[in-house]
């Protein structure tokens, strides 16, 4: 028992040591990090800060109290006087902690602010993507060409929605750069091919389609697409994807495909008549309809439009609403709703690509798309 009497006290004063010593560690560097600060944590804080420092390396307040007209002064003894016994440990505690949320608080708004820049994503040279206030932004560049995809764009496209797939964003938003939102397919990409070329060019072209229209099934996240101006082609048949479309009041719907030979594709074989009815389908996929923005929102294909003058202003204040809300809830819904039907819409995709091969090797296709670049020259 005496060994064990004389022991235990030991042990209890090199615990004691320790944590003093690391305590001073934390002080010390408190103090520096104060210097760092930033922002100015307002006097109620400063006077905490000044009363609990003075407790921690003088102990209780001791000076005379000042004058009623001093205020700095009486102020400070205040802050100090009012810790009382307050010992300097505990001070040196209650500092080291007051500093350390006020460097956290900081820090805090520093990131809040950094996600409220837009950041630009480097490595397009047809689209730009950009991240702000949680939202991957992906913005058809062609402006000169209407935003007619051609085939590094199509690649582009695909790129970035991986990547918006993956980054931190909650939602994302395809929305064109100019007057049109995409005139749809280049069709400059028949062009400069050789007769012995055409079968290649068919196969790969309906292998990069199949994979873009994939990245659409696929893509986990909340997909919007902010329909600035007339959209034609594969950029009105992939909005069956979307989850929500908002369209100018000055967007115009045209898919001509069989003015240009071609057949349906993007899904919209199977989504449209489920979307609009198979009657209105019909006149679009069938009879190139070209619809208004009101003609498309009565027929569900689009979500809601708004007046062109106050379109960029609405849809985005919206939408950063949308990306204000949790993520994860966000995307495992999302995948929910698409689960249903993502093995159809892969199979249609397909069946899709494997008839527009086709189409593009027949004489149908060649011919109506030599008319088209005839009638074109001349105007």
């Amino acid at each position: 028992r005496p060994a064990q009497a004389v022991r235990f006290p030991a042990v209890h004063l090199h615990m004691t040591a320790a944590t003093m010593q690391v305590s001073q560690e934390d002080f010390e560097k408190a103090q520096e990090q104060v210097k760092l600060l930033k922002k100015d944590p307002g006097n109620e804080t400063k006077l905490k800060l000044y009363a609990l420092f003075k407790q921690a390396t003088e102990g209780p307040c001791n000076s005379p109290k000042p004058g009623m007209l001093d205020f700095v002064k009486k102020a400070k003894w205040d802050a100090w006087n009012s810790l009382g016994n307050l010992s300097q440990d505990n001070a040196k505690q209650k500092y080291t902690e007051l500093v350390s949320s006020l460097v956290s608080a900081e820090s805090a708004d520093q990131k809040k602010d950094a996600s409220t820049e837009e950041s630009t994503h480097d490595g397009y040279e047809t689209i730009l993507v950009t991240t702000k206030n949680n939202i991957t932004k992906i913005m058809f560049n062609r402006p000169d060409k209407k935003n007619a995809i051609n085939q590094k764009m199509y690649r582009e496209i695909i790129k970035a929605l991986e990547e918006a797939g993956k980054d931190d964003s909650t939602i994302a938003v395809i929305t064109g750069n100019g007057d049109y939102y995409s005139s749809g397919n280049d069709l400059n990409n028949f062009t400069n091919i050789q007769p012995g070329e055409m079968e290649k060019m068919a196969k790969d072209g309906a292998v990069l389609l199949k994979e873009f229209v994939g990245h659409f099934i696929d893509f986990p996240k909340p997909l919007i697409a902010v329909v600035n101006g007339p959209a034609v082609g594969i950029c009105v048949t992939v909005l069956g994807l979307c989850d929500i479309v908002y369209a100018s009041d000055r967007a115009t719907f045209h898919t001509p495909f069989s003015q240009l030979g071609q057949s349906p594709e993007g899904c919209s074989s199977y989504l449209f008549p489920k979307i609009m009815g198979l009657a209105k389908a019909n006149e679009v996929l069938l009879f190139n309809k070209k619809l208004t923005a009101a003609e498309a929102c009565a027929q569900g294909l689009v979500t809601e439009v708004f007046p062109d003058r106050t379109f960029q202003k609405e849809v985005w204040a919206r939408l950063e609403a949308y990306a204000s809300l949790p993520k994860n809830s966000l995307a495992v819904s999302k995948q929910l709703l698409r689960s249903v039907e993502k093995e159809k819409l892969h199979a249609v995709n397909s069946k899709e690509c494997e008839v527009l091969t086709e189409r593009w090797l027949s004489d149908e296709c060649i011919n109506a798309i030599v008319s088209f670049f005839q009638r074109k020259s001349k105007l």
